[in-house]
C-alpha cells in the first residue's frame, strides 16, 4: 500500500508547510501540492495528476477533507472515482475510512460543512461589497480596456481583428466599444 499526499491552500499568500509536514509524518512517499481555490476541480492540475496516477491498493492522504474539495459534488465525484479504482482515502486530522458506512456518512457530513463554509464566505463577501458600495468606497476593478484607443484605431481604418490583436483584447470587446458606423466603413 503506497501513500500519496495532497496538500492545497486557496491563495498564493498562504503557506503549505503545516500540511506538507503532516503528510510526511503520515508516511506519504509522494506529495502533490497547489495553491488553488477548492470550490471546484477546474484548474487544479496537481490534484488531477495525482488522481490519474493512483492505482488499486494506493491510499490518497489529505490533512482534512476540505483540502480535497469544498463542494459536495466534487467530493462525491472524487470519492466515487477513488472507490471505483480501489483507492482508499484517509485524512490525518479526521477519522475518515471510506470503506465503512459510518466513515462514508462522516465523510459526507464533513463535505456538507465544507460546502456550507464556502457558501457563507461568499455571502459575507457579497454583503461586504454591498456595504462598501453603499458607502461609496467600492467602485469595482480598474478598467482594462481603453475605449478611446479602440475608437481611434477604428477611425484610422484598422480592422476589428487587428485592433483586438494590437490591444490584446477580444474582437467582441472591440465591437462593444465602437459604433456600428465606424466598423461598417
Amino acid at each position: 500500500m503506497t501513500l500519496f499526499g495532497y496538500a492545497r491552500v486557496s491563495t498564493a499568500g498562504q503557506d503549505l508547510a503545516v500540511q506538507l509536514d503532516a503528510l510526511k509524518a503520515a508516511g506519504c512517499q509522494t506529495i502533490r501540492s497547489e495553491k488553488k481555490p477548492g470550490s471546484d476541480r477546474n484548474g487544479r492540475t496537481e490534484l488531477q495528476t495525482l488522481l490519474d496516477f493512483l492505482r488499486e491498493g494506493d491510499t490518497l492522504v489529505v490533512t482534512r477533507i476540505d483540502r480535497l474539495a469544498r463542494s459536495m459534488k466534487d467530493l462525491q465525484d472524487i470519492v466515487h472515482e477513488l472507490k471505483g479504482r480501489g483507492v482508499a482515502l484517509k485524512a490525518t486530522e479526521q477519522p475518515i475510512d471510506t470503506g465503512t458506512a459510518a466513515g462514508k456518512a462522516f465523510l459526507d457530513m464533513l463535505g456538507v460543512f465544507a460546502e456550507f463554509e464556502t457558501n457563507l464566505r461568499r455571502e459575507r463577501q457579497a454583503e461586504g461589497i454591498e456595504a462598501a458600495k453603499s458607502r461609496g468606497v467600492y467602485k469595482g476593478g480598474k478598467p482594462r480596456i481603453d475605449p478611446e484607443a479602440v475608437r481611434n484605431l477604428l477611425a484610422q481604418g484598422v480592422r476589428p481583428a487587428h485592433v483586438a490583436r494590437e490591444l490584446g483584447i477580444s474582437r467582441g470587446s472591440v465591437y462593444r466599444f465602437s459604433s456600428k458606423r465606424q466598423i461598417m466603413t
